[in-house]
């Protein structure tokens, strides 16, 4: 593939060992193992975002019981 044979993968796994420990090593590939598995679903999904333009909902003319209730409260304090 890049030309790696087994003495430079070898060489590359000492490497790293050596620059992050062997405890870390687990830690390391789940998180790299958990940000392919998010960017594939993020390649496969469709978008989430709806563009299409809806039709603007028509004010009912009757007061709903909250803004009657905030009226009345209004009221009461410039009383």
């Amino acid at each position: 593939m890049f030309g790696l044979g087994m003495q430079e993968l070898i060489i590359v796994l000492i490497i790293v060992v050596i620059l992050f420990g062997a405890s870390r090593l687990p830690e390391l590939g789940k998180g790299i193992g958990q940000a392919i598995k998010n960017f594939k679903k993020a390649t496969n999904e469709p978008d989430e975002i709806d563009v299409t333009p809806k039709k603007p909902v028509e004010e009912s003319p009757e007061k709903t019981a909250s803004e009657k209730k905030t009226e009345k409260e209004d009221q009461k304090q410039n009383a």
